[in-house]
C-alpha cells in the first residue's frame, strides 16, 4: 500500500516546490507536474508531487488520516 499526503504549494523554484502539509513545510520535487502554481494542492509521495488535487480532495484526505 502506498500512502500519499495532501499539501499546499507555497513556493516554487524550477522543479522544486515547498509545500505546507498540515503546518509542516517540506521541500519536494515538482518535476512530474506541469503548470503548477502557488496555492495548488498536490498529492505528495516519496518526496515528489505526483498529482494535482482539489481543495476538497485535500480536506477529505486530511479528515481520513485524522480518523486513523
Amino acid at each position: 500500500m502506498c500512502v500519499g499526503l495532501s499539501a499546499k504549494v507555497v513556493k516554487i523554484k524550477g522543479d522544486v516546490a515547498i509545500v505546507d502539509a498540515g503546518g509542516a513545510r517540506k521541500t519536494i520535487s515538482s518535476e512530474l507536474l506541469t503548470n503548477l502554481n502557488l496555492g495548488d494542492y498536490v498529492m505528495v509521495h516519496a518526496g515528489s508531487a505526483i498529482a494535482k488535487i482539489t481543495d476538497d480532495d485535500a480536506d477529505e484526505t486530511d479528515a481520513l488520516l485524522e480518523d486513523l
